[in-house]
């Protein structure tokens, strides 16, 4: 919010124009040559600047300019010459000789191909991208102004008495007479129509072969000076910009009907320009300066000021540079910065949208909700339920119409109609917090001012930290490494810590124990605010957030990357361009370039760092923050493995596995009514995990070899039983016998189990072959037996 002017190297040239100028109807000034200062809206820092001089070092007039349509060169119009720059850094490529006398005007095809020159010896030269003349042809009095079609790339050339229609297809000019002098012209996107600006305070439309077909007529029939149609794709209709010598800027739509009122400028206009899309406009005259405007007309803020008249301005194609042309023969060439102007409270984040409009965005349903202000916003704060928009002679503050978490209604509550200067702003649920270099002053909705605290060095950062109403904490930190809690309603401010280092950004942990710092150096410092000892650092950080809903986690961005840091572990990294700005669960928000973006972040990483160190329970609240259905199952399986059925439990119920939940309830059973054995039901869980071997040692560990065997014979594992049993008690091996031999019996195979219950001695238990009683006598008969029909009786 706000910051200084950062001023880059400028260079200056004394370059070779044409002659003296003259003939030509142009109002003069003199003036100051200077960068401009913040407004709120953006800083222009000056590129380069030349100023022209004719051969005796007199001051040659900048009567207009034309980009290449690449931006690599600048076409410049001074003196008897054309000057053809390097719009990079302003080296002068070459200067055009062929005209006679002044040249007034300058065209670009939009294909680069080739551009025009028109001067007061009423010629018009044609030269090539390679600056060789091909053409010239002459009207009856001097050219005022040249524009080429965009689609047809026929060109349009205006004199003080009539205006010419050329294209490369055909042999002579088609012109039309006009009953005034021609000052500006302007062809529509499609290039189906031509304005053309006339001394008299008459616009005419006409159609691309000339024929008028709209007829505007200015009050007070003051000189209309220059007009633009809006380049913008966007608009459903054709918007062409008009400023007039009565110091008006006014719009039209095609058909000739006026768009709003006339916007008063307090000076001549001498040229209007748009950005290549549209969304601004560019206006010197006058006054001096260049200055900038939304596309409705709302000034901005100036570009740069100069010594004298500015007589043209453009912009560079698709970028946010801007060329002034001045009447004492300076170019001057900025790189104009749009300031960020946003506001975020959890989960809803306000920002500046075309200059003059609020948007509030639901980073979570991601509805948006735009607010109208009509006049530039130089600050935004939000919080809770209140939005603070701070406009040039006023700030108002909104409301939610409800309490609904979802409700992107606002209205407006309060408006303090006072003029403020502040470099930060911040809103709290009563009161409205601003901040001038140390002073911060604490104002009530009404604008009355109720406290003031005087800080030791420069406010740097300032964070609203919650509380009851009327009485919020706020996060301060001081260019000289100090960092205070300040209460609202209390007039003392409470110093937290003191470091070596400015700070940068701030953040205070969810149960407000730790304090993470980035400071100058792109350091991020973590303290704990009790003892005050700096628990860990990491390099790299341009922003940190801690998760709004887990204590130990934090993350930070810088380099090109998002790292994620849980409790004192290893950091895990991540790509992400951009700011942090927040952390909720696990939705980071990011701002990069002018857009702000929720992100997804699985916290499995930091899952896995706590479930290495067995800390189950710090692992179930990072995945309750979000993680993948595998990620909650290996939760589960580990939590259960290391005995903390609570957490394991929560987490089954996760994924819905019925099966692990039945055994965890069967533990807790067996643990109410006294059962206690740990390695015992670490047994049981290996047995449910098929770790059948593992869970046998354990049976046999704890003395529980039956379970180890009804284990094995319950899954039909006979051999792993025999196996585990060994040369161990006979009744166990005659038990395991019976088991297999009943098993045979089930799946229908008689002869095997009759072998197995004969070896377990438990002929009794051959009576359910009765049905097949030969089949019995024959495998006792071949057993040897020596009275198979005894032994059956």
């Amino acid at each position: 919010a706000g910051g200084g002017y950062a001023g880059a190297a400028t260079v200056v040239r004394d370059g070779e124009g044409g002659e003296r100028s003259r003939g030509r109807e142009r109002k003069k000034g003199k003036g100051s040559l200077r960068a401009s200062r913040p407004s709120g809206a953006m800083r222009a820092v000056p590129t380069w600047i030349d100023r022209v001089h004719d051969r005796e070092k007199l001051e040659q007039c900048i009567y207009d300019i034309a980009f290449k349509p690449d931006g690599t060169q600048l076409i410049v119009a001074s003196g008897n010459r054309v000057l053809v720059y390097d719009s990079s850094d302003g080296t002068l490529i070459q200067p055009l000789k062929g005209h006679r006398d002044t040249v007034y005007c300058v065209a670009y095809a939009k294909d680069g191909k080739r551009f025009a020159s028109g001067s007061a010896d009423k010629s018009i030269i044609i030269w090539t991208s390679k600056l060789e003349g091909i053409l010239k042809y002459t009207h009856n009095d001097s050219i005022q102004c040249i524009a080429y079609n965009p689609v047809t790339h026929r060109l349009a050339s205006c004199s003080s008495s009539d205006f010419g229609l050329w294209s490369p297809e055909q042999k002579s000019v088609s012109k039309h007479k006009v009953n005034s002098k021609i000052t500006c012209c302007s062809w529509t996107n499609d290039g189906q129509y031509l304005a053309i600006g006339l001394y008299n305070g008459i616009v005419s439309i006409r159609s691309k072969n000339g024929e008028e077909k709209v007829r505007i007529e200015r009050p007070g029939g003051v000189p209309i000076w220059s007009i633009c149609w809006n380049p913008s794709k966007d608009e459903h209709t054709d918007i062409l910009a008009v400023a007039d010598w009565g110091q008006r800027l006014s719009f039209f739509q095609l058909s000739g009907k006026q768009i709003g009122k006339d916007r008063a400028l307090n000076f001549d206009p001498c040229c209007v320009s748009y950005f290549t899309k549209g969304e601004y406009i560019v206006m010197g005259g006058s006054d001096k300066q260049v200055s900038l405007y939304t596309k409705d007309g709302v000034r901005l803020g100036s570009i740069g000021e100069q010594q004298s008249w500015v007589w043209t301005c453009r912009v560079k194609p698709d970028s946010n540079y801007v060329v002034a042309g001045c009447q004492d023969g300076t170019i001057a060439f900025y790189q104009i910065i749009f300031s960020t102007v946003h506001g975020l409270y959890k989960d809803r984040y306000a920002y500046r949208d075309s200059m003059t409009d609020v948007i509030v965005q639901h980073l979570i349903t991601e509805q948006k909700v735009r607010i109208k202000c009509r006049e530039l916003v130089k600050k935004i704060a939000i919080y809770k339920n209140r939005l603070a928009i701070q406009l040039p002679e006023k700030i108002l503050i909104h409301e939610l119409f409800s309490e609904d978490n979802t409700d992107m209604h606002y209205r407006v509550k309060e408006k303090i109609a006072k003029k403020f200067e502040c470099n930060l702003l911040v809103v709290c649920s009563q009161h409205l917090i601003l901040c001038l270099e140390k002073r911060l002053q604490c104002l009530s909705f009404s604008g009355v001012k109720e406290r003031e605290w005087l800080m030791e060095s420069l406010i740097r950062y300032i964070k609203v930290i919650g509380g009851p109403t009327g009485r919020e904490g706020l996060l301060v930190g001081l260019k000289n490494g100090q960092i205070l809690k300040i209460f609202v309603d209390n007039p003392f401010a409470i110093v937290l810590l003191k470091q070596a280092t400015s700070v940068r950004c701030l953040d205070m942990s969810m149960s407000r124990n730790k304090l993470a710092v980035v400071d100058e150096h792109n350091t991020c410092l973590v303290y704990d605010l009790s003892t005050k000892e700096l628990l860990f650092q990491e390099p790299n950080a341009n922003s940190v957030a801690w998760n709004t809903q887990c204590e130990n986690m934090l993350c930070f961005s810088g380099g090109g990357f998002l790292n994620i840091k849980a409790s004192n572990f290893p950091v895990h990294q991540q790509k992400l361009q951009g700011f942090v700005v927040g952390y909720n669960g696990s939705k980071i928000f990011c701002l990069h370039v002018y857009a702000m973006s929720a992100v997804e972040v699985p916290q499995s990483a930091p899952m896995y760092q706590y479930l290495e160190k067995k800390m189950y329970k710090e692992a179930y609240q990072i995945a309750c923050l979000g993680v993948t259905e595998n990620d909650w199952r290996d939760l589960a399986m580990e939590a259960l493995e290391g005995m903390d059925f609570e957490t394991a439990k929560k987490a089954f119920v996760r994924v819905r596995d019925l099966r692990y939940l039945e055994l965890i309830n069967n533990i807790e059973e067996r643990k109410k009514h006294g059962e206690n054995e740990n390695e015992l039901f670490l047994a049981d869980v290996h047995a449910y995990q098929a770790k059948f071997h593992e869970a046998a040692k354990l049976y046999k560990k704890t003395g529980n070899n039956s379970r180890a065997l009804n284990m094995y014979t319950d899954l039909r594992m006979f051999d792993y039983a025999k196996d585990f049993l060994g040369s161990g008690d006979p009744k166990d091996t005659k038990m395991l016998i019976t088991k297999q031999a009943d098993w045979a019996r089930n799946i229908n195979e008689p002869k095997a189990a009759a072998e197995m219950y004969i070896s377990a001695a438990a002929l009794g238990s051959l009576m359910f072959l009765a049905q097949s009683a030969c089949l019995v006598i024959n495998i006792l008969v071949s057993l040897g037996s020596p009275e198979p029909r005894k032994s059956l009786a």
